[in-house]
């Protein structure tokens, strides 16, 4: 799963812009962060980016996280042998231990736990908007089905959500972020779970979230530009935090 970024790895949010001041566009992020009890981003998706349909039939370019199939494999690959000289009480006591320090809440400055310690979760709707949430890794996926309810412009409507590519509903939601696979982030789709030709099946292709909601659009008071320098950064932090990677193939999932 991919985050939108222009090329070249060079990715800015969205600024605040009149009418509303910075004063201003805070105290209506602190207001939601208070009623919906965690902080909410809402921001229009790239036109360039692929529809679910199209990236459920293709592989998506997009690299946020810097972790590859490559990396992952090529740790496998070096530890190969340990892998079988162990064995699978060892193994899964050593994935526990794992798990443990990463949901566990962050008590230093730790990068590792920084990175490793939130769920960024984006859902991409049909109206070419997406919503950005934060959840803690041992949060299960019914808190964000929850937070949709609330959300959403027509939550009597019965709705989906799934990953792609390849498109794969997401039924377990007693599942935490962390065992899903999306820690320290993930797109996840939205589609309204209504039979072609029904009426209801309008709801996707009208306004998916509430005009409280959409009154977010645009409000990131920071402009994100990444450098060279950061890029180099980003390269030098990923050589060390590439051995303290769960294995599972999950990870590995591109996110959009």
């Amino acid at each position: 799963m991919i985050f939108d970024s222009s090329p070249h790895w060079k990715r800015r949010r969205l600024t605040t812009i009149d009418p509303m001041d910075e004063v201003a566009a805070k105290a209506a992020l602190e207001a939601v962060k208070q009623k919906f009890g965690r902080e909410i981003h809402v921001f229009e998706t790239s036109t360039t980016s692929q529809t679910p349909d199209e990236a459920s039939n293709s592989e998506e370019t997009d690299d946020f996280y810097e972790f590859t199939a490559e990396d992952y494999y090529r740790i496998l690959a070096t530890k190969k042998e340990d892998k079988f000289l162990k064995t699978r009480k060892i193994r899964e006591a050593e994935e526990a231990a794992r798990k443990s320090r990463i949901t566990k809440v962050p008590t230093g400055p730790s990068f590792v736990n920084d990175l490793f310690s939130l769920a960024v979760i984006r859902v991409r709707f049909p109206d070419n908007h997406t919503l950005e949430a934060t959840f803690h890794p041992s949060e299960t996926l019914q808190s964000l089905v929850d937070l949709l309810m609330k959300v959403i412009a027509q939550p009597e409507l019965p709705f989906y959500i799934y990953t792609a590519p390849p498109k794969k509903q997401i039924k377990d939601m007693s599942q935490d972020f962390y065992s899903a696979g999306f820690v320290p982030g993930a797109i996840i789709y939205f589609s309204y779970d209504q039979p072609k030709g029904n009426d209801g099946a309008a709801g996707n292709s009208g306004a998916c979230l509430r005009e409280e909601i959409m009154s977010l659009k645009g409000l990131h008071l920071v402009t994100e530009l990444v450098e060279p320098v950061q890029l180099q950064l980003n390269l030098k932090l990923k050589k060390q935090l590439l051995p303290l990677l769960p294995k599972s193939p999950s990870l590995l999932r591109k996110t959009c």
